[in-house]
């Protein structure tokens, strides 16, 4: 009975979260979408018409400074998205057809992609793609670290394999989208904002659920069953309130990528970059000469040992969720800056922070910075052998190695089993 109130006041506190994007979000539907390249950026003055499925035309609009565009149709169905490619600048050209048909569904806002190519895609020298690659990779395993390391806290702390912490950066994400585009405020306070909301949640987790439970005396078996349960509660409870589509954040200006000699990046990636690096090293700092972080590792390696030092265990571990649900949520945040927030962002993002905590060495934050970072840049660099949409199938096979030749992962250590 008690696991069934809990379970519910979950569902009532992420309902509460993401009903007001949902109401933001109703307001008529719309198809929206992004004309950009590597190297032109966001393409302004392209003609976009949309046609109903009878083949009258709604409506015709160019795309902005930032290369999008949104059009108002009448209402659901079937509509068909054509762009002009005689107003596509000199050099760039549609791969594949230049027109889409997309369902759009009651209220909502429904994106639409169309491939460009300016003839950046597979051009330059192996070694300048590998570079960039190298570059985007290293952006990506540091945004999985963000998110790995309370995850890898959280199994060190508590044993818990928590596999609902994909939903916990998603929530960070859509509470970030809310406040910035819902309410209008500028990206930066709303991360911050939403980190906040972030570390609530995860002592609400830890409060109303993980504790009880661990009073109870449930073995780590049938923990890690129900967390598989409130993360599938969670996700399509999103899903369910939030839709099934992608949403950009307002105000982040241009998204024209900047040559830096060797490779290029957007300003939303080198902020990205930066912000990931900032957070990673106070976040090791605090871990090193604080007390808390001091108490956190002692509870990590020997939590028995560190009660009987006089450590209170159970406010380490709330302070524990509290800081992985805020680091999720900031992970959320820089992932929707360059991919968009969507209802199973988290969810996509799980399987690489498992990869990533297991690759470094289960239970040490350390371990989950080093190792994401390998596993984000060997997912990016895959794709110069293996197609672009599998390559996160290279995360998979590389922590599948890493299991076969050394379990305990890079900086774990060996434990005697039996």
């Amino acid at each position: 009975m008690l696991l069934r109130l809990v379970l519910v006041l979950v569902a009532a506190t992420g309902l509460a979260v993401l009903v007001p994007g949902a109401t933001a979000n109703a307001v008529g539907e719309t198809i929206v979408g992004t004309l950009q390249t590597g190297r032109s950026g966001p393409i302004e003055g392209i003609e976009v018409t949309v046609t109903t499925a009878a083949g009258d035309e709604v409506d015709t609009v160019e795309t902005d400074e930032d290369g999008k565009f949104a059009i108002e149709v009448p209402g659901a169905g079937q509509y068909t998205v054509t762009i002009d490619a005689d107003s596509l600048p000199e050099g760039v050209v549609i791969t594949g057809e230049d027109s889409r048909t997309v369902t759009v569904d009651p209220g909502r806002r429904q994106p639409v992609q169309f491939g460009l190519n300016d003839g950046t895609q597979g051009a330059g020298s192996g070694n300048v793609e590998a570079i960039q690659l190298f570059v985007d990779g290293l952006r990506f395993g540091l945004l999985i670290a963000i998110c790995a390391v309370g995850l890898s806290l959280i199994f060190g702390t508590t044993g818990l394999t928590n596999f609902a912490h994909g939903e916990l950066v998603t929530i960070g994400a859509l509470f970030a989208w809310w406040v910035n585009t819902g309410l209008g405020v500028p990206i930066i306070p709303a991360g911050i904002i939403a980190m906040i909301g972030g570390a609530a949640f995860g002592a609400l987790n830890e409060l109303g659920l993980w504790r009880p439970l661990r009073r109870r005396g449930t073995g780590l078996v049938a923990a890690l069953v129900v967390s598989i349960g409130l993360s599938l509660l969670l996700r399509y409870l999103i899903q369910i309130v939030y839709g099934g589509f992608s949403n950009p954040y307002s105000g982040l200006g241009t998204s024209r990528a900047v040559d830096y000699g060797l490779f290029r990046l957007t300003n939303q990636s080198l902020v990205s970059i930066v912000i990931s690096v900032v957070v990673l090293v106070l976040v090791a700092l605090m871990l090193q000469r604080t007390k808390i972080g001091k108490a956190m590792r002692a509870v990590s390696d020997n939590r028995d040992l560190a009660a009987s030092s006089g450590i209170n265990v159970n406010r380490v571990i709330l302070v524990v969720w509290m800081m992985g649900g805020g680091l999720a949520a900031l992970g959320g945040v820089l992932l929707g800056l360059s991919d968009q927030v969507r209802w199973d962002m988290g969810f996509q993002l799980l399987l690489l922070m498992f990869a990533g905590v297991t690759l470094g060495g289960l239970g040490t934050a350390y371990g989950a910075l080093v190792g994401s970072i390998i596993v984000g840049v060997f997912v990016q660099m895959s794709t110069l052998v293996i197609p672009n949409d599998i390559k996160y199938v290279g995360g998979l096979l590389l922590l599948i190695v890493i299991l076969v030749i050394r379990p305990q992962g890079i900086l774990g250590s060996r434990a005697r089993i039996g």
